[in-house]
């Protein structure tokens, strides 16, 4: 086994047994899952994520390519992709960081520090800088709107309310109709 895959073998295993939610896809350690709380005392507390790592073949040489999954609205993250800007993982990033560092330290960090002057979403920056209340307020709607538990399982809101629909209608039919089901 080579150096680099027994690092990142020994990266995702350090970020499994920490208190990360880790989920891998198609049983490997290069593409994976992990479940991102916001930072404690900030607009993003309360808010959960779900974040796509994907580990290229170089790393822990090159960086992991990092995304939200479900929406957030900040000015380094583009609304549509999930895409982060973030300079350590995109221009600065060493072998010496591993992935607890992406989720302890740089995630929180630009959660907690934008940078509204280097945006992937202009909106958020202009906003930010614009009227910081409105702001604050919008990340706030999007955390309650799109960063909860329940946004991050396998069963989409949609999926739950569609199911709630089809008991609702099964439970105004008649007697007559139930029977008729019965029959083969």
């Amino acid at each position: 086994m080579s150096s680099p895959s027994k690092r990142r073998e020994m990266d995702v295993m350090k970020l499994m047994m920490s208190d990360y939610n880790v989920e891998t896809i198609n049983d490997g350690l290069n593409e994976f899952n992990v479940e991102f709380h916001g930072p404690k005392e900030s607009i993003y507390e309360g808010g959960v994520w779900k974040i796509r790592v994907e580990l290229p073949d170089a790393y822990p040489y090159k960086s992991p390519s990092i995304g939200f999954m479900n929406k957030i609205f900040h000015p380094n993250v583009d609304e549509l992709s999930g895409s982060v800007c973030l300079d350590v993982i995109n221009q600065s990033w060493s072998p010496m960081f591993d992935l607890l560092n992406v989720f302890e330290v740089f995630l929180p960090q630009l959660l907690l520090y934008p940078n509204p002057s280097d945006p992937l979403n202009g909106d958020a920056a202009s906003l930010m800088m614009k009227d910081r209340k409105l702001y604050d307020q919008k990340v706030k709607e999007y955390c309650e709107k799109y960063a909860k538990k329940e946004h991050i399982t396998n069963t989409t809101p949609e999926e739950e309310s569609g199911d709630e629909n089809i008991s609702d209608e099964g439970s105004v039919s008649s007697d007559d109709d139930i029977a008729g089901h019965a029959d083969p």
